[in-house]
């Protein structure tokens, strides 16, 4: 009797728990409220915008170009994405389209952002989950691959590359030779990771049937990317509607099955390979971009320049090029030509025409003054592309003037991270670091 009462008196009650911003796994940025029926996941609440910086509003403040380094900032493991992605925006409302070198230029970079944005997800999530050698060997990728950017924009990570019209720079010399060798040594890695992992009960267990979404659930929230496309959904930006020169090459969008963790993971490890195979092909038909210094005869010193024209010795000068200080040269003329378009109320001259004669110096003076640069006509307009975690776009609105009136992301984590309580719902605590790790959640681009 005494029993019976006891257990009559016994009450069984769901435990609030708080895990984040502070948690480890949370990255200092997101924040989980979770109900829990001993260690199951009975309701979770998501809380965003610990990073919000204003992204939007700060693009509207300055000239349209001034917008490029904030795009770094959004996801920041493949900022150069985020270049190209603004700069087709802009290029599309005004009716623009670049040289067939700088698109080029554009996909190779953007591939080599998505395979580091990639090696970050696994690893980070393997890390996450004790498999901390697979993270050791993903960031020793990862480097190679970052001095190939470096080598190209100058920076690793705040790259601001991407230019209206075109792109900062052309990419140096021999840099197709060396990013050749760079992939053969990220596949090795790859295979390295993949026996470490792909095979290991202890990770297949910890991943498998867990942070389960169904097709319609995915496209009901409007999901995109790996996450989408492990659920079996056969839809990707670059085959959607194809952007630069993607429709030139040839590759395969994996694809999983059941919308787990898993699948997740495997998506993302053959999406490398894909995207390194796009490297390699956009590499062997990028137009050639070697431009001869001496096709006008032997280059001049500026001072012996100015010299001889202080004589009255300027026959032949019209036709020489000038040798410049590095602090004025800048990129050659060439090379502009060959990744800008040839638009002067779009692109900057360059540096040889700025300091080499009047009108180039006031093109620059006129490009860079206050209510002057780069004015687009009124009009909107939405330009999407493939970023490493899915659908990202840019929606701009102009007002005619030289700074936006509108500028509108659509970054592809927000759908996510919206749909991630009803994919924790009803796992374990212990699914909530694999499955927040799959999202592969970058809080600059969710919060802006």
């Amino acid at each position: 009797m005494q029993t019976q009462e006891k257990e009559k008196q016994t009450e069984t009650r769901h435990m609030l728990l708080n895990v984040g911003p502070s948690h480890p796994a949370m990255h200092g940025v997101i924040r989980f409220i979770f109900e829990l029926d001993g260690e199951t996941i009975v309701s979770a609440d998501t809380e965003i915008g610990y990073l919000h910086r204003g992204f939007e509003k700060m693009c509207e403040v300055g000239p349209y170009n001034q917008a490029i380094p904030y795009t770094d900032r959004l996801n920041y493991v493949s900022p150069l994405i985020n270049n190209f992605a603004y700069c087709l925006a802009v290029e599309k409302l005004m009716g623009l389209k670049v040289t067939e070198r700088c698109q080029y230029i554009r996909v190779i970079m953007s591939e080599i952002s998505r395979v580091t944005d990639h090696l970050t997800c696994i690893g980070a999530t393997a890390m996450e989950l004790g498999a901390f050698t697979a993270f050791l060997y993903m960031m020793k990728a990862r480097e190679f691959l970052y001095e190939l950017v470096e080598q190209v924009t100058g920076a690793r990570l705040t790259v601001s590359y991407g230019r209206v019209g075109g792109v900062k720079a052309d990419l140096p010399e021999g840099f197709a030779d060396q990013t050749r060798q760079v992939l053969k040594e990220v596949r090795k890695v790859l295979k390295e990771v993949d026996k470490l992992l792909s095979r290991n009960r202890i990770f297949v267990d910890r991943v498998k049937g867990v942070g389960v979404i169904s097709k319609e659930d995915a496209i009901a929230y409007g999901i995109t990317g790996p996450f989408l496309r492990s659920t079996g959904v056969n839809y990707d930006v670059r085959k959607a509607q194809p952007y630069l020169i993607y429709d030139r090459l040839k590759f395969e969008i994996p694809l999983g099955t059941n919308g787990d963790n898993l699948d997740r993971y495997y998506v993302r490890m053959e999406e490398m390979e894909q995207s390194m195979i796009m490297i390699e092909q956009a590499l062997d038909q990028i137009p050639p971009g070697v431009v001869r210094i001496h096709e006008q005869g032997e280059p001049m010193v500026a001072a012996q320049m100015v010299d001889e024209a202080k004589m009255g010795r300027i026959a032949g000068i019209a036709q020489r090029n000038v040798l410049l200080d590095p602090t004025l040269q800048g990129s050659t003329k060439g090379f502009h030509e060959k990744v800008n378009v040839e638009d002067k109320k779009t692109v900057l001259p360059p540096k040889e025409a700025t300091y080499g004669n009047i009108e180039g110096l006031m093109n620059h003076f006129k490009w860079v003054m206050f209510g002057h640069g780069i004015r687009p006509p009124k009009g909107e307009v939405y330009f999407p592309v493939e970023g490493a975690n899915g659908e990202l776009g840019f929606y701009i609105v102009s007002d005619g003037t030289e700074r936006p009136y509108r500028v509108r992301v659509r970054p592809p984590c927000f759908p996510i991270m919206a749909a991630i309580g009803k994919v924790l719902e009803g796992g374990m605590m212990a699914d909530v670091v694999p499955t927040f790790g799959s999202v592969n959640m970058i809080a600059g681009e969710l919060d802006r």
